[in-house]
């Protein structure tokens, strides 16, 4: 079996189903319909929205976690809250909680900063109600320390991620998605977040990032090591350069990942069950140890 056999079967084993991915789109009708119908006096299902996070970025693996969807709320409902006294941000995400109670009461929904998170059967939806601004970004709703709006760079994360996978032939967002399934596997803690902005990092200076699935095992391998030699150093958020320090609680598991990963590649084209075996080591059975 070729490496691009097994990786290639890796990443439909990993991917959403239709099904799933309908579901997905379903939670978000359903939430944007109550919401338009409120501020908007619209009969829209899908306007004034978008998905985000792994939706948004294409990076979502099988089984699906969350749903991001971000909501835009109109200018005049800023307006109205900005002279309160409180935390407003948090009378916001209450407000927008209740109206869509109202529609679900039946639904354990819940309003914490910066999400309203709405339980659908076999996963969530988290959806996040913003203020768009006049850049291009947006103000969403920080409800610790007594609230206050943080601005978000939606469009460029998504687009650092596009353009990384145009320059790779597809390869980052693949690389994201099998680090992904060894973040669950493993229960590594690294947030996925930052995984999409160091697999970006990695893919700039990797010399094999267009020259497609065979090569793969190497990308996984070499990305494993990069990874660890990024313990305790920060990584800036897209547009609005906020900073994360990404400490080294995942090290351990990262430095076995990569160890394994060698092995793993050693063995590919003279024994290619054990190959397989040492990738499930570090991804689970959803890579095959043979086809």
């Amino acid at each position: 079996m070729s490496v691009a056999k097994r990786f290639n079967q890796f990443h439909s084993n990993i991917s959403l189903t239709e099904a799933q991915r309908e579901a997905g789109r379903q939670s978000r009708r359903s939430i944007v319909t109550v919401l338009n119908k409120k501020y908007y006096s619209s009969g829209s299902s899908e306007g004034n929205s978008k998905f985000i996070g792994s939706w948004g970025k294409f990076t979502r693996v099988r089984p699906p976690r969350d749903v991001d969807i971000l909501y835009e709320l109109p200018y005049s409902t800023y307006t109205r809250f900005i002279g309160r006294t409180g935390n407003i941000q948090s009378q916001i995400l209450q407000e927008v909680r209740s109206a869509l109670l109202a529609s679900y009461p039946s639904t354990s929904i819940k309003g914490s900063g910066p999400i309203v998170s709405v339980p659908f059967s076999g996963y969530k939806a988290e959806m996040v109600p913003a203020f768009k601004l006049n850049n291009n970004k947006y103000w969403i709703c920080e409800t610790t320390n007594g609230g206050r709006f943080k601005e978000i760079d939606y469009d460029t994360e998504f687009e650092i991620i596009k353009t990384s996978d145009s320059q790779s032939s597809g390869a980052t967002r693949k690389l994201v998605k099998f680090s992904k399934r060894w973040q669950a596997y493993c229960s590594v803690q690294l947030k996925s977040f930052w995984i999409e902005l160091l697999a970006v990092q990695f893919m700039r200076g990797w010399e094999h990032r267009a020259k497609g699935a065979m090569y793969y095992d190497w990308m996984c391998r070499d990305f494993l090591h990069f990874l660890c030699s990024k313990a305790n150093s920060y990584l800036y958020s897209p547009g609005t350069y906020d900073m994360h320090y990404i400490s080294n609680a995942w090290l351990t598991k990262a430095k076995a990942a990569a160890s394994a990963a060698d092995t793993a590649c050693s063995h590919e084209g003279s024994n290619e069950i054990l190959a397989g075996l040492y990738w499930q080591d570090i991804f689970g059975t959803d890579i095959p140890s043979k086809v």
